[in-house]
């Protein structure tokens, strides 16, 4: 069964550190964690308290209490959500997290059942699993990944300016392909 801490490793090197990027409408962010998506986190008062420090926002990496409250958001938020310790393989896990952190639970795992050929309701119930589990990872993966690809031109569809995020997502997308 999949591993979470590999996941979320594999994540955070997508999601960066601390950002506040005025295009981006999830604005302040740490470790992908938006502050006015997620404005009780319990990270942000750590986060406030380096802001007036030397090195920020470098030195919020030392912080171990800050890195416990990445790692719980990112397990009771998204690996639980998508019962990531159901999914027999790695990168099928990997994928579905991965896409979840960046469109959302229900977007991701919709995405999922629909190649796998579950009804698309977004929640991981038995079906999927049993379905997503007995999979052929060949088939599900590409398709999974073309999926992706295809959900981000939509978004800039709606939103143009996040055109510049466009191949990073596209890298993002494929590296669920090896």
């Amino acid at each position: 069964m999949a591993n979470f801490k590999i996941s979320l490793q594999k994540t955070l090197t997508h999601e960066g550190g601390y950002v506040n990027d005025p295009d981006d409408l999830g604005k302040e962010t740490y470790k992908g964690i938006s502050r006015p998506n997620h404005k009780n986190w319990q990270g942000w008062p750590i986060v406030d308290n380096y802001k007036n420090k030397p090195d920020f926002p470098a030195s919020l990496e030392k912080n171990m209490e800050l890195q416990k409250q990445v790692e719980l958001f990112y397990l009771y938020e998204f690996w639980l959500p998508i019962k990531g310790d159901l999914i027999a393989n790695q990168t099928n896990a990997d994928s579905i997290f991965d896409f979840a952190v960046n469109a959302g639970v229900k977007i991701s795992v919709q995405l999922a059942q629909s190649i796998i050929g579950t009804t698309a309701d977004g929640i991981v119930g038995e079906q999927t699993l049993k379905k997503l589990n007995s999979f052929e990872f060949g088939y599900f993966q590409p398709a999974f990944t073309v999926s992706k690809i295809t959900h981000y031109i939509a978004i800039i569809k709606k939103r143009p300016i996040y055109k510049k995020y466009l191949y990073g997502w596209i890298i993002r997308a494929l590296e669920y392909l090896r």
